[in-house]
């Protein structure tokens, strides 16, 4: 038994208000009195357990808090790692900017059989790209759109530029006068590397790489010129991105107006809505062989498949799952090279609102088709083009109508017509002039809310 033995508790009336020091002793409780020295009366009532429902609801709202900080952890992780990750280019730096808070992107896909470090891709790829060697396509853009975004919320619109058109090329080294405007980017980048490799440079990245920024450089220069506008951005993608894109999104929605068989790109499609994987989605917008207006055709299939990406980025739910966002940063990082100092969370945010039909589609027209030593060609009225995208995205452009022959069309629909051939240039061979082609209407087949194009 101790010593010292405890005293018995005062009582409870006597002890309100006060604590006990070391010695056992009650001293006041400073913390229940009032300013020091002034001895405030202590309460007469004891505080109030918070009730069931109380306690509930501050366990839900720190919960909450704790979420909606870690959500924003999270999403900036992701920013973070995609910043750093993705390839960037200076191909921009210093360049003219759009006003009026408008933003004009250039979407650039290369025919490349190889990776942003210029390795080949790999064999099982290729297989599944049926896409053939790695030697194969160069360095050519075949696909080339420049997608406009008002800053005033407006619909955005999105110009595509056939590949052959006949064009001034802009920032190619040694190289003055016309060509095809797919062919700046290529061009430019072995002018570059054979100027590099005369001067002793052997180390084949380093090679890549400047020839790379000289190709972004020359094919954006070019198509600034050829359209007449500024371009504040621009996101190249590989021709495995075209795959991995569609893996990361679960497949992409498109549309058919009629069934296709073409061995060349392995196009094997019913009519009809149809989801398409990664294989699919290469082969779908790789096809010319078997359409009717071939290259022009391969046009729409690009517009269809990226208004079929947006559409679903919204539909999946891509934004708000992290396991697919995830998917989506991924492909990026493989397949993707853009500006640098590009804020790409915002428009990953603003891509949101490109979807269900809020871009409008416009294929520039060309006057005919021609040849240049031996090569198809189309020629173009480049006037005419710039009065066009002028038209179509200057202060007036909801007053003003389009340019003649150059009507607005959704993927669906068939487009601006081509008008008669320019003087001094003939058809396609095997070919007749020109076919006029419907520049409204509605698709034949309705796709769930994806355009149907032939």
């Amino acid at each position: 038994m101790s010593a010292h033995r405890r005293k018995p508790q005062e009582p409870q009336a006597q002890g309100r208000g006060r604590s006990r020091g070391p010695d056992g002793q009650g001293r006041p409780d400073l913390s229940r009195s009032g300013p020091r020295g002034r001895g405030a009366q202590a309460p007469t009532s004891r505080r109030r357990r918070p009730s069931r429902r109380a306690r509930l609801a501050r366990t839900l709202l720190a919960t909450g808090c704790a979420l909606a900080v870690g959500a924003g952890a999270t999403a900036w992780y992701l920013y973070d790692d995609l910043a750093s990750s993705i390839g960037s280019s200076k191909a921009l730096e210093g360049a003219e900017r759009s006003k009026h808070g408008d933003t004009n992107i250039l979407l650039m896909g290369l025919d490349s059989r190889r990776d942003q470090n210029g390795e080949p891709l790999p064999e099982e790829v290729l297989d599944k790209l049926h896409a053939g060697s790695s030697d194969i396509g160069g360095y050519n853009t075949n696909t080339l759109m420049l997608l406009h975004v008002p800053g005033d919320g407006s619909r955005a619109k999105a110009f595509s530029v056939p590949r052959d058109d006949f064009v001034e090329l802009r920032g190619v080294p040694g190289f003055t006068g016309k060509a095809k405007v797919k062919e700046a980017y290529g061009r430019a980048k072995a002018a570059v590397e054979d100027r590099l490799s005369a001067q002793g440079v052997k180390d084949r990245r380093q090679l890549e790489l400047e020839g790379r920024e000289a190709g972004r450089k020359a094919e954006i220069e070019t198509v600034r010129s050829f359209l007449g506008v500024p371009i504040d951005h621009f996101a190249e993608l590989n021709l495995a991105g075209f795959y991995h894109l569609a893996d990361a999104l679960g497949g992409v929605p498109v549309c058919l107006k009629n069934p296709v068989k073409d061995g060349f790109s392995g196009a094997d499609f019913p009519a009809g809505p149809q989801t398409l994987d990664g294989q699919q989605s290469l082969a779908f917008v790789r096809q010319r062989h078997g359409l009717a207006m071939g290259d022009l055709d391969r046009t729409k299939r690009q517009q269809a498949f990226l208004a079929g990406a947006t559409y679903k980025l919204n539909q999946a739910g891509t934004f708000t799952d992290p396991v697919k966002l995830l998917k989506l940063i991924d492909a990026a990082k493989q397949d993707v090279v853009t500006d640098r100092g590009w804020d790409l969370l915002s428009f990953v945010k603003q891509a949101k609102n490109l979807s269900g039909g809020n871009v409008e589609f416009v294929t520039l027209p060309i006057e005919g088709f021609g040849r240049n030593h031996g090569t198809e060609i189309n020629v173009v009225d480049d006037m005419k083009i710039k009065r066009l995208i002028a038209e179509q995205i200057g202060p007036k452009a909801s007053a003003s109508p389009s340019a003649p022959g150059a009507a607005p069309s959704s993927p669906g629909t068939s487009g601006p017509a081509p008008a008669a051939s320019a003087p001094g240039s003939a058809p396609a061979p095997g070919s007749t002039p020109v076919p006029s082609r419907k520049t409204s209407g509605t698709p034949a087949i309705d796709g769930g809310g994806v355009p149907c194009v032939d």
